[in-house]
């Protein structure tokens, strides 16, 4: 096992990682950044090896970071034979190619890296068709970045003409490449159209919350279903719908696609259709992971993408997850520092603004199923005054009938 895990070790890219503070803004929330990042280059197979950040009021037009630091940056990757410098940003074309230019290594910004990971991860024909769209759309605007060994030929007679006429002809082929895409998934968008309406009037609740809160967790517990479901970020692309039945009441549930900060447009755009769940569903379970330090940054990420796709006027309960995993650090009593979220109690934590002005929030831990009953009470009762409208004269008193856990 150990010898294994040493080859795993040697094939494994070895990375650093790049991010600067910008004028005004905490060095607390810049580390946090980057342990996402860093989190990120994990889920995608790489180790990070070392940080690099700089202060600047905003990033240098041409390299992000000041020539000196991209200049520390080399130096370091020489001595530990870096593979890819990953920046926590990104990048335009001409950075790009100025970075690789100075630094010698491939060169990933955050968008292409999560572009990345979204293409590991994606399973069905829907998820890849986005995944390859959202791509096309990143590459198109950095083809000339491919076609720098003409640039160094500049002057070579019959060069310049060619390289400019590939490019073009590249551009031609993605163009019509995304065309065929876009088509491509309005035909499945249809289908998928047609499956969501042959499933009736059933109440839907779909889950929605930034990338790895554990959704599908709380998604296995309630359908009695195995949806995949790991410590990595982006484990579920695919909408996955589940009958869950509570007490005597049968709904359906969707476990959608985890939010994150900065999340590329392209990927957004291309996953609307996916979030066409979320859309169409009656009730909002936004699932939060309490126990990380940014987590109302989290809130504030998924509220704003629920503002893009039209979903944020939606009835929404908050579920507080991994109230086994909350820290704080408890004040002394001669400690005169002001008091910050970190140094709350959960049960402060609870009796705050989110407990007192959000009656429709719950704190659970879906791994060890604490309050979990509090969480199927709070749903019970919206969507059984949803699902009462709709069924006026069925009392629904079979119980053995209904079963949770059906793939829909």
């Amino acid at each position: 096992m150990a010898l294994e895990s040493n080859r795993i070790l040697e094939t494994q890219e070895r990375a650093v990682l790049v991010g600067i503070i910008r004028q005004g803004q905490p060095e607390e929330q810049v580390k946090e950044y980057l342990d996402e990042l860093e989190f990120l280059v994990h889920t995608a197979g790489a180790l990070s090896t070392n940080r690099f950040v700089q202060k600047l009021d905003y990033p240098n037009p041409k390299t992000f970071v000041g020539p000196g630091k991209l200049e520390e940056i080399r130096d370091f990757i020489k001595v530990d034979e870096t593979d890819l410098v990953v920046f926590d940003e990104e990048l335009s074309p001409s950075q790009l190619r100025n970075i690789e230019n100075v630094i010698g290594v491939r060169v990933l910004d955050r968008t292409s890296l999560i572009l990345d990971i979204f293409a590991s991860r994606a399973r069905t024909s829907h998820a890849k068709t986005q995944v390859e769209l959202a791509q096309y759309k990143y590459l198109l605007p950095r083809l000339t970045r491919l076609w720098t060994h003409l640039e160094r030929q500049r002057g070579g007679i019959g060069l310049r003409g060619p390289g400019e006429t590939q490019i073009e002809t590249d551009r031609r082929i993605i163009l019509e490449k995304m065309a065929k895409l876009k088509e491509d998934l309005k035909r499945i968008d249809r289908q998928m159209s047609t499956q969501r309406q042959n499933r009736g009037k059933l109440v839907r609740v779909a889950l929605v919350g930034y990338t790895n809160v554990g959704k599908s967790t709380i998604m296995n517990m309630l359908s009695k279903s195995e949806v995949l479901a790991e410590n990595k970020l982006f484990a579920t692309l695919d909408t996955t719908v589940r009958k869950v039945v509570i007490k005597n009441i049968p709904f359906l549930m969707s476990d959608t696609v985890g939010f994150i900060r900065k999340l590329p447009h392209g990927l957004v755009e291309s996953f609307k259709s996916t979030l066409d769940e979320v859309r169409e569903a009656d009730i909002l379970l936004h699932i939060v992971d309490i126990s990380h330090a940014g987590f109302e940054e989290q809130i504030a990420v998924v509220n704003e993408t629920l503002k893009e796709i039209d979903s944020a006027s939606k009835t929404t309960f908050v579920v507080f997850n991994k109230i086994d995993a909350y820290d704080y650090i408890k004040k002394d009593a001669d400690d005169l520092s002001p008091v910050t979220r970190r140094n709350w109690s959960l049960n402060e934590l609870k009796n705050s603004w989110m407990g007192r002005n959000n009656d429709k929030c719950v704190f659970i831990s879906a791994k060890n199923k604490d309050n979990i009953d509090g969480l199927k009470a709070m749903l019970y009762e919206e969507v059984r005054s949803i699902h009462t409208l709709r069924f006026p004269f069925n009392d629904f008193l079979y119980d053995d009938e209904l079963e949770s856990g059906d793939d829909l």
